[in-house]
This record gives C-alpha cells, sequence and structure tokens, in this order.
C-alpha cells in the first residue's frame, strides 16, 4: 500500500468515520420516515410527494446565501453545528409520538429544518476536503466518501425496516439523529488547523453570490454538468417520492423486506465506489463523467416492470445498476469541480450547483405526488425513468466529449 495514500492521513481518516456515521444515520432515515409517512400516518401520493420535495427544499430557498457565508467561515465548525443540530431536530419525532401528539405536519416541518442544516453541512464538506487533503488526492479522497456513502445505503435501509419492524417507525428515527451525534463526535477529533478564511472585504452579499453564478455558469464543462445533475435529481426525486408506495401497495412487501431491498441501491453504489478509480483511469475523467451514466442509468425503466413474485428482483437489478452509474458519475464530476475551482470560491461555487442541483428535488417530489394522484404509482415510475433522457443529453453535447482529463490547476476566476 503506498504510503501516500489517504489511510494513513488521521485527519482524513477522522473526517472519514464521522461521514459514514452521518451517511448511515441518513440512509436509515430515508427508509424510516418514509415508512412513518406510509405506513402510520396515512399519507396520501400527494402527501408523501409533499415530504420528499420538504426534505430539499432548503437547497433551493437558502443554498446560495449558504455558499457565501461558508467561504466567510471556517468550515469545520459549520459542520458541526448542523451535525448536532439536525439530531436534535430529529429527537422531537418520536418525543411526539410518546406523547401520542405526532402528526405529518410536524413530521414535514422537522424534514424542512433538518435540510437547512444538511445545507451548510454539505456545502461545507466539500469545500473542506480540498484544503485538508490537497488537490491531487481528491480523487482517492472523493472516491472513499462515496464508498462510505454506499456502504451506509447497502446497510441503512436494511437496518431502517429492520427497526421500524421490531421498535416501530417513530423510534427507529432515533437511529437516524444519533449518526449525525457520531459524525459530529469524529469532526470533533480533528486536530489540522483549518486555515482562516479570506478577510471581508466589503463586498455585498448579492454581489458574492453572483461571483459564484458567473463562475459556474461561464464555464461551459461546469455549466452541462450543473444542467445534467439537475434535471437527473429532477427525474430521480419526482421516481423516490412513489417508491416506497409502490413496493408497498403494489408489491405488497412488508417494511423489513422494503429495507431489504433498498439494500440493492447501496450494493451497486459500493461496486462504484470501489470501482470509480479504475474506470477515471481507464477512461479518463472528463469522459467517465458522460460514458459511465450512458450505460447505466437507463436500468432505472427495469423497477415499473416489476410485480410480486419473482419480478421483484427487476426492483434489485434497476436500483443497483442506476445507483452504480451515479456513484461513479459522481466521484467524477465533484473531483473535477474541486480541481478548477479556486479556494476562495469553493463556498460560492459548491453552493451554487447544490443550489440548482438540489434545488430541482423538491419539484420533482412535488411534480411526483402530483402525477401519482394523475397518472398512478407505477405510471409516475415510468415517466420519471424515460425523463433521465434529458440529462444523458446534456452531456453528450458538452465539451466534455472532446476531452479525457481535467486541468491540472484551478482555471482563473
Amino acid at each position: 500500500m503506498r504510503r501516500d495514500s489517504l489511510l494513513f492521513h488521521p485527519d482524513f481518516r477522522r473526517l472519514w468515520a464521522g461521514d459514514t456515521a452521518g451517511q448511515l444515520g441518513t440512509y436509515v432515515g430515508q427508509t424510516v420516515i418514509p415508512l412513518l409517512a406510509a405506513t402510520v400516518l396515512a399519507a396520501t401520493p400527494f402527501e408523501m410527494g409533499l415530504l420528499t420535495a420538504t426534505e430539499n427544499a432548503a437547497f433551493l430557498l437558502i443554498g446560495l446565501p449558504a455558499g457565501v457565508w461558508v467561504d466567510r467561515m471556517r468550515r469545520r465548525p459549520l459542520m458541526l453545528r448542523a451535525d448536532f443540530a439536525r439530531a436534535a431536530l430529529l429527537a422531537t419525532v418520536p418525543l411526539a409520538w410518546w406523547a401520542g401528539v405526532l402528526t405529518l405536519a410536524q413530521l414535514i416541518v422537522v424534514a424542512l429544518l433538518v435540510s437547512a442544516a444538511t445545507v451548510f453541512f454539505d456545502v461545507s464538506y466539500q469545500s473542506y476536503l480540498p484544503s485538508l487533503v490537497g488537490r491531487a488526492q481528491l480523487v482517492e479522497g472523493n472516491t472513499k466518501l462515496q464508498a462510505s456513502q454506499s456502504t451506509a445505503g447497502v446497510v441503512g435501509p436494511g437496518l431502517g425496516g429492520a427497526l421500524t419492524q421490531l421498535l416501530g417507525a417513530a423510534n427507529a428515527v432515533l437511529a437516524t439523529g444519533l449518526g449525525f451525534v457520531a459524525s459530529g463526535l469524529f469532526l470533533l477529533r480533528i486536530k489540522a488547523t483549518e486555515p482562516a478564511p479570506e478577510p471581508r472585504d466589503g463586498t455585498p452579499l448579492r454581489t458574492s453570490i453572483a461571483q459564484g453564478l458567473k463562475f459556474v455558469f461561464t464555464n461551459p464543462v461546469l455549466r452541462a454538468i450543473t444542467i445534467c445533475t439537475a434535471t437527473a435529481n429532477l427525474a430521480n426525486t419526482m421516481f423516490a417520492s412513489m417508491q416506497i408506495l409502490f413496493l408497498t401497495r403494489d408489491l405488497g412487501l412488508g417494511s423489513a423486506a422494503v429495507g431489504a431491498l433498498l439494500t440493492s441501491m447501496g450494493a451497486g453504489g459500493v461496486a462504484g465506489a470501489l470501482t470509480a478509480g479504475f474506470w477515471i483511469r481507464r477512461l479518463g475523467q472528463a469522459r467517465s463523467i458522460w460514458l459511465i451514466p450512458l450505460f447505466t442509468w437507463p436500468a432505472q425503466c427495469l423497477v415499473p416492470l416489476a410485480a410480486p413474485g419473482p419480478r421483484v428482483a427487476l426492483v434489485a437489478a434497476g436500483l443497483a445498476i442506476m445507483s452504480y452509474g451515479v456513484i461513479v458519475y459522481n466521484v467524477a464530476q465533484v473531483s473535477y469541480r474541486q480541481t478548477i475551482c479556486p479556494d476562495r470560491l469553493l463556498g460560492r461555487m459548491n453552493a451554487t450547483v447544490r443550489f440548482v442541483v438540489w434545488g430541482t428535488m423538491p419539484l420533482g417530489g412535488l411534480l411526483g405526488g402530483v402525477a401519482g394522484e394523475a397518472l398512478g404509482v407505477r405510471g409516475t415510475l415510468w415517466v420519471a425513468s424515460a425523463a433521465l433522457v434529458v440529462p444523458m443529453t446534456a452531456l453528450l453535447v458538452s465539451p466534455l466529449r472532446r476531452m479525457r482529463d481535467v486541468p491540472a490547476e484551478p482555471v482563473p476566476s
């Protein structure tokens, strides 16, 4: 093993461990909270779409100013505050359940506030990594962090389904909060001194936001990546808003079976994280960004073909292949973005991209809810799967088609 591997970087290991704990809690929550809404609170398809939209709404509401604030502050303290805030908010769900006052309205409000804390954590985390490990090790760092996310995707849904079966969905929400507490405790142990942000120069908030927007949208490759990810997230959130209803009502699966089936997404993601470096070296980082989605994302069309009985396996196959492609794509494109962006703009660049690509997710959730009422659950899954042709087209017509790798240094801002 190379001595320059990040496995020998103690502070990266602490960041990695914290991210793993937080991701595990997140994936448990992504199974438990929709199950709580669907099976205990009897949510309608539209209400499920509204809940899914709320879980990501803060990126649309505060994503752009969050990037400016992240650039003006040290990133690790922001990540710590976000972790502990999310844990406290999620603890209110079982408390309300024990008191007999839990409602869908409370679940939606908690999801919105957790989403706001997640905005600051995610923008800070992607902006913090280059200063912690250096730009030369960004692909390795992102590969390992994506491996954590994918492993949590294997364990989390099954664990969430099992906890729901054993303890009840409201009590199982505690596991999500504990994951964020563990994440914060690992981050507290990082010893590296984070570089101070550049001194405030009096630039107004609106001007600072505009600088981030200009950097992203005047770069043709960043623009293509942003459009691709945004439209893919819209389609996938539309799909996800009906996924639990499809598995529980159309396929007749119980909570434990739903959790076990959703682990296929994580399994595909683990395989993607383990092989992302291979594909980037073999194809080139720029080529990996468009070639891998082209050959993997259409597999999501297998899911609406499923039916009770042996054809349930089509869900596992479709989700695993799709997840594989998403993880390889994410490692390649996130490392690309971090490599070409100057340090002083990292927060605004990441926030701008997150504002656009996560900002479409509330819209996707609402569209999923409306389409679920109009077309039915299975019909909505077909529409969402077919819509993935749009993001792939954005990549195919971009300058990425003529590139193999990325620039070694940040581009001028």
